[in-house]
């Protein structure tokens, strides 16, 4: 019998214990109890290929502001999968968090770039986790992962 799960990827860069704390709780809103049929792929930017997208039905991207840009580990993957996957996905519905010292424009500038270019779907602006490390921050995150899973299992991405 075929999978008629969603398959949700969340594509994030973990430099950081924080970073893995953000990135953990994406994941564990994407698992909430309620939430039953979408399976979850969790990838670094550097091994995730145009093939994990290409079979996805969502996207979570987490970056951290790196001198005012995207992480170079996010930037490296869309290096390499641009290109294999433009106009392959339209309309791929897409959260995306930014652990940003400063403002996070930059990087808010630079991923909404590069999605529009896929034509990719941003369900809502880019979160910006600005500033000193906020305990918020975490639910913020749990708050992405369950938005996109439950979404996804609804049909409404």
């Amino acid at each position: 019998m075929p999978n008629l799960n969603k398959k949700l990827v969340i594509i994030a860069h973990v430099p950081s214990p924080n970073m893995q704390i953000l990135r953990d709780a994406v994941i564990s809103g994407a698992n909430n109890h309620e939430i039953n049929n979408v399976d979850i792929l969790t990838l670094c930017p550097f091994d995730a290929n145009a093939d994990d997208i290409l079979t996805a039905d969502g996207v979570i991207l987490g970056t951290t502001e790196n001198l005012g840009y995207i992480s170079g580990a996010l930037k490296d993957f869309f290096d390499r999968c641009y290109y294999p996957l433009l106009n392959k996905k339209p309309a791929l519905p897409i959260l995306t968090y930014i652990r940003a010292g400063h403002d996070g424009t930059g990087s808010k500038i630079a991923i909404e770039t590069i999605l529009k270019g896929l034509r990719w779907k941003l369900i809502q602006p880019p979160i910006i986790l600005k500033g000193d490390w906020d305990k918020d921050f975490i639910k913020q995150c749990e708050t992405i992962g369950m938005t996109m899973a439950a979404g996804l299992e609804a049909g409404i991405y």
